[in-house]
């Protein structure tokens, strides 16, 4: 029994530890799914085939499909589309990583 609580434990632990968390710097107010956030510095994490990203209170989400770059970038890049004067995120390029978000 105490075997197979240990085992739980870690299994659970691993669980938790693989949703790892990166960052983003949008230098202008983005739209990220249906929410407009300001300009700042967010964490954000990928669950599911989705994109949550955080800062403070203020959460947003967007169905994202990740796919995988020729080499790593060397820095985190953010590519917009300007619709009637707001931009919206349309893929992060993580930087440190071969991961590219390409967002709905």
């Amino acid at each position: 029994m105490k075997k197979a609580l240990v085992f739980l434990c870690l299994v659970a632990g691993m669980a938790l530890a693989s949703t790892k968390s990166y960052t983003v710097t949008f230098f202008e107010p983005s739209i990220v799914g249906n929410t407009q956030l300001q300009a700042g510095s967010y964490k954000f994490e990928i669950q599911d085939q989705k994109l949550i990203i955080k800062h403070g209170k203020e959460t947003a989400e967007a169905n994202v499909k990740v796919e995988t770059g020729a080499t790593k970038y060397p820095a985190t890049t953010v590519q917009y589309a300007n619709t009637n004067g707001k931009y919206k995120v349309q893929e992060i390029r993580v930087g440190g990583t071969n991961m590219k978000l390409v967002l709905d």
